[in-house]
Parts: structure tokens; C-alpha cells; sequence
């Protein structure tokens, strides 16, 4: 077992130096801010989820593809830890409303490799737009340090699946720009 998955142990200079364990009550205390945070983003698209005809499922597939487009639908299932035939009702629905588009593999044609259309990319850009705005107005709130103290929090906080997605991720965007 390494330093970080124990308990209450901080390494580095980095926020929460300097404290050798925290107390129950301050972990429980950040445990219901982001479940209260998740809930609150989750009630900022609700409306223009229910003008769209769209649940929260449809909109966790549209995030996790516009964040990594191409996955496949194993991969996709895996990543929101749904099961088949939950992700499929689901799926079904975005394929017929031409939000999102099934692409045959170019070595294993069975492969499907799934991504938004241009339509599925605006209106999960639309549903984007009423998170970013409390996202970015908290941010302006917390201030520079704040943010990058709460990422490297967040960051810890993935696990190895996430944090791998997370990583493909960023290769990908780095060498975009490139």
C-alpha cells in the first residue's frame, strides 16, 4: 500500500500539508458538498433537458462523448457503469433522435465506435452552458490557488478508470496542439 491510499496522510507542499489526518467530520463535510454540488449541476440543465425530451442518462452519454468521442459502446458502458440493456434503451434513443452516430471499425467492422453528430454536439454544448456558468462563477468566487487546490482534491479523488480516461484525454488534446 503507497502513502496516498492511507488514511489521512498528505505528501508534498501542496493543500492539506502539514496535516497528518483529518477529522471524520470534515471528510463527511466535503462527502455532502459534492454530492450536493452533483445534485445542483444535475438541477441547472433540468429544464432544457425536459425541453429536449432528455433524462440525465441521455445527458451522461452526451457528456462522456463529447469529452472522449470514439469510444465504443463497451468502453462507453464500462465508463458510466451502466448495464447493457440500460445503456441500450438509452442509446437507442440518442441514434434515433440523431444525437449520436455509430461508426463501423476500420479493422473490425463489428466495432462500433460511437460520437456526437453536430446536432448531438449543440445541445450538449447548450446543457454545458448552464453548468459552466455556475462552474466559472464559483471558480471567480474561489480564485486561482482555490482552483487548482480543488482540481488536484478532485484529482485524487479518481479512481484508476477515471484517471485513465482522464490521461487519454489530455494526450489527445495535446497533441491537437501540436
Amino acid at each position: 500500500m503507497n502513502g496516498r491510499n492511507l488514511p489521512g496522510r498528505h505528501s508534498g507542499n501542496g493543500a492539506g500539508a502539514g496535516l497528518l489526518f483529518l477529522r471524520e467530520t470534515q471528510i463527511r463535510a466535503a462527502q455532502q458538498l459534492l454530492l450536493l454540488a452533483w445534485r445542483d449541476l444535475g438541477e441547472a440543465v433540468e429544464l432544457a433537458l425536459a425541453a429536449e425530451g432528455l433524462g440525465h442518462a441521455h445527458h451522461r452519454v452526451l457528456q462522456i462523448l463529447a469529452f472522449r468521442p470514439g469510444l465504443t459502446v463497451g468502453e462507453l458502458q464500462k465508463v458510466l457503469g451502466l448495464t447493457r440493456q440500460s445503456l441500450s434503451r438509452t442509446m437507442g434513443e440518442l441514434l434515433e433522435r440523431d444525437l449520436v452516430v455509430q461508426k463501423p471499425g476500420h479493422r473490425d467492422r463489428r466495432q462500433k465506435f460511437l460520437e456526437l453528430t453536430a446536432k448531438g454536439t449543440e445541445v450538449e454544448a447548450r446543457l454545458f452552458g448552464f453548468q459552466r456558468d455556475r462552474i466559472v462563477a464559483a471558480y471567480r468566487e474561489a480564485g486561482g490557488e482555490a482552483v487548482a487546490g480543488f482540481r488536484k482534491v478532485l484529482t485524487g479523488i479518481l479512481g484508476e478508470d477515471s484517471s485513465t480516461l482522464l490521461s487519454e484525454r489530455q494526450e489527445t488534446d495535446n497533441r491537437r496542439r501540436t
